[in-house]
């Protein structure tokens, strides 16, 4: 219940200066909007089924995009971590990739796949991928070297050694990458839709700017943090499930 009031404290705060500054303070409706006014904001946008239906587009795209991502990630990081061969030849490549920004992507990626779907979803698949690449490598690298000696005395094959071994090791970091990835992708596909699309949450916080409707983009920006909360919460618990050790640990 602490917990709970103090991380309720600053949130307090800001909403009560918020209104302090729209009710006495000499500012437009159009730069800073009252609460009221965003409250018929979210009224007509829920009434209109325009926010339940860019929201289930943005979801959409987030899904596609970041299970290609987590294939891709974990599938490769896997294979850099066990070979160091295939390490060598690849993360050199993926290093300079790395650090281009996300945004310096989008011409190239309108250019090759216009502003539809796959614009979206390749985006996602690009700021997902990373996180999740990182993490499985450092998981599977960080498997002891007795371990591995031993799987060697056996003469374990490379499939029975990453089940057995590499695997259960890399696990909490290898959720910890899609719990990344999850994260990247959400703020991948505002800012994807924010610069080329005809739907979506991002697309139509944009649009409401264009329109001088600020109550409109307060309640985009306030519902894309809750949803971020909310799927953050969501892949923890689910994480939580496969990871029952690590409970363990804390109480230890």
């Amino acid at each position: 219940m602490k917990k709970i009031v103090r991380s309720l404290i600053v949130p307090i705060i800001i909403i009560i200066v918020w209104a302090l500054v729209t009710t006495f303070g000499d500012i437009p409706q159009s730069l800073l909007p009252s609460l009221p006014f965003v409250g018929v904001g979210l009224r007509n946008m829920v009434e209109s089924g325009q926010l339940a239906n860019d929201l289930l587009i943005s979801l959409g795209r987030v899904v596609k995009g970041f299970l290609i991502a987590a294939v891709l990630g974990v599938t490769l990081g896997s294979l850099m971590g066990m070979s160091k061969t295939i390490c060598e030849m690849l993360l050199p490549l993926f290093t300079t990739i790395r650090q281009i920004p996300m945004m310096a992507w989008f011409p190239l990626i309108i250019l090759w796949c216009g502003i539809g779907e796959s614009s979206k979803v390749v985006i996602i698949v690009i700021a997902a991928f990373f996180p999740i690449l990182v993490n499985t490598l450092s998981g599977i690298q960080s498997t002891p070297e007795g371990y591995l000696e031993v799987a060697k005395m056996y003469h374990l094959n490379t499939w029975k050694r990453f089940v057995k071994l590499y695997l259960p090791h890399a696990i909490p970091q290898i959720l910890v990458g899609l719990k990344l990835g999850l994260g990247v992708s959400w703020m991948a596909v505002v800012a994807s839709e924010l610069v080329a699309a005809t739907s979506g949450i991002g697309y139509r916080m944009n649009d409401a700017r264009s329109m001088m409707q600020s109550n409109k983009v307060i309640v985009c920006m306030l519902v894309i943090g809750l949803v971020g909360i909310l799927m953050d919460k969501l892949i923890s618990t689910l994480f939580s499930l496969f990871t029952p050790w690590e409970k363990v640990k804390k109480y230890n």
